[in-house]
């Protein structure tokens, strides 16, 4: 940590990107100690100003020289620019709280959501891996189903907003939407297939056995951050026409019974999660975009099986299920390391 654990120099980096612009709002929410605020980006971004508890900051090129200093990196950048950059930060004696999925599977990399995890991170973690949006929402309900009825079986299917995919992926639903609308062509860049008024069953690579690399990584990250390396669990993943906020309809088989009621209870219990009670009070995705918190849902007996429950999550891609957890990851860090 750095000589000053109380107020860190920290840097982000992709600072203009949509996760690393939503650091920097959330970092400023909630009040997080900082002694400098780095934001580093491309040089077809640098010079651009954001203001940061009334300091305006300009965006520095990021090159090999601009962790000199730093104490915690945020990365909010592509894999591969990951995995260029990570290990100088390291080597310039920061510590990294990484969004890509560059680390996530690494057994040497935490991987970390505050509100299950934090005991993964120590005071000598050097890298912490942020899990994938999905993941992140997922995995508080499973450890508390867990918790109170045993894990036996998972099937995740989700509905993924594009702004998973980039602010190119917005630009492209509000275009052709647009250009539906006026009878114009219809731009289509982003996805493999039109994205406005359609919903596409495949996010990321597909791979050889039907499955996509999306889907391994809810299945992949979830073990590991719940310490269930032999969890059945499968997923289906979806991208669907909404700008932010991810759901998913998540089935669970249990191994001891657990009725609705007592999965709300817990849930209502959990910092950071809304459990929805009533049958008709269920959560959606434009109304949880800009929230904190992950939202649970028709939560019902599921009769297909002995012991069987049925639920609707949703959240914030960006927010929770990116900027937020990292900074949450950096509080934690914080904590443990004074």
């Amino acid at each position: 940590m750095s000589t000053n654990a109380d107020s860190p120099v920290i840097a982000i980096v992709g600072a203009t990107g949509l996760v690393g612009s939503e650091m920097l709002v959330v970092l400023e929410e909630r009040k997080v100690p900082c002694a400098e605020l780095r934001l580093l980006a491309s040089q077809d971004s640098a010079g651009e100003v954001y203001k940061f508890h009334e300091q305006e900051i300009a965006v520095q090129e990021l090159t090999e020289d601009s962790f000199e200093g730093v104490d915690i990196a945020l990365f909010g950048t592509s894999a591969e620019l990951s995995a260029k950059y990570v290990p100088m930060a390291v080597k310039a004696g920061a510590t990294v709280v990484d969004n890509s999925s560059h680390f996530r599977m690494d057994p040497t990399v935490p991987l970390v959501v505050p509100e299950v995890n934090p005991e993964a991170i120590t005071s000598k973690t050097k890298i912490i891996a942020n899990p994938n949006c999905s993941t992140i929402q997922l995995v508080p309900v499973l450890k508390a189903i867990h918790e109170i009825g045993g894990l036996a079986h998972v099937v995740v299917s989700t509905y993924q907003s594009v702004s998973g995919a980039g602010k190119h992926a917005l630009d492209e639903l509000w275009s052709q939407t647009l250009a539906i609308f006026n009878q114009q062509d219809m731009p289509q860049e982003a996805f493999q297939h039109q994205i406005a008024f359609n919903c596409i069953p495949q996010i990321d690579v597909l791979l050889d056995n039907g499955f996509t690399k999306e889907e391994y990584k809810i299945i992949n990250e979830s073990r590991k951050i719940l310490g269930l390396k032999d969890l059945r669990i499968t997923a289906t993943a979806v991208r669907v026409p909404v700008f932010y906020s991810h759901a998913e309809s998540v089935f669970v088989e249990t191994e001891r019974e657990v009725s609705p009621e007592a999965l709300a209870k817990r849930l209502s219990s959990i910092g950071g999660v809304v459990a929805h009670v009533a049958s008709d009070d269920y959560p959606m995705q434009i109304d949880i975009a800009g929230q904190d918190d992950i939202h649970v849902g028709r939560i019902r007996r599921d009769e297909s099986v002995p012991f069987g429950l049925s639920m609707w999550i949703v959240a914030d891609n960006v927010r929770k299920g990116a900027a937020l957890n990292a900074v949450q990851i950096v509080e934690s860090l914080t904590l443990c390391r004074t």
